[in-house]
């Protein structure tokens, strides 16, 4: 399993007093800075109200003995401004697998590659651990996520429709 890599940093020129934004794993002082950065993808995906995951549950989740999620963070000056959550899964045709449920990066810092070093500490998380397959999904009228994801190699696969059953239905 992934345990720690060197610390990676960039300095922006767009960004007054150069910052340096380290990519490291998040711990469990990270998760409510985390948890807002998801409510604020919420409200870029125009569904603000649509997380019902209370923050206590969030935390205890992302802690516990096996938690259900990981997380890297991006960070400036002990702000967290970008976050990769995944968690691990497998698929019955390609064998182990990582889904990636949220790449987010603070508005503020868009398109200064931050998203990329998330991504690309990701996928190295995959390759060491020998992973098979990384998955995710993005919207598909969010337009400048899709063109950041085809520089990847990538396959957008349009066969597939998601298929949800929401806890109201498991009680």
């Amino acid at each position: 399993m992934y345990c720690c890599r060197v610390i990676q940093y960039i300095s922006s020129p767009k960004m007054t007093g150069q910052p340096q934004i380290s990519i490291r794993k998040a711990d469990a002082g990270d998760l409510v800075q985390v948890y807002a950065l998801i409510r604020e993808l919420a409200v870029f995906e125009n569904a603000p109200d649509e997380p019902s995951n209370p923050l206590k549950k969030f935390i205890e989740e992302g802690t516990c003995k096996n938690p259900r999620f990981q997380v890297i963070v991006a960070e400036d000056k002990g702000e967290i401004i970008g976050i990769a959550l995944y968690y691990y899964g497998y698929s019955t045709w390609k064998g182990s697998m990582i889904y990636l449920d949220d790449l987010v990066v603070k508005e503020s810092y868009r398109r200064q590659g931050i998203g990329k070093l998330l991504l690309d500490e990701l996928i190295a998380i995959a390759k060491e651990e020998n992973i098979n397959q990384v998955r995710w999904h993005v919207l598909d009228w969010n337009e400048n996520a899709i063109q950041f994801y085809k520089k990847y190699p990538v396959t957008f696969d349009d066969s597939w429709i998601t298929v949800k059953l929401e806890k109201e239905f498991l009680r």
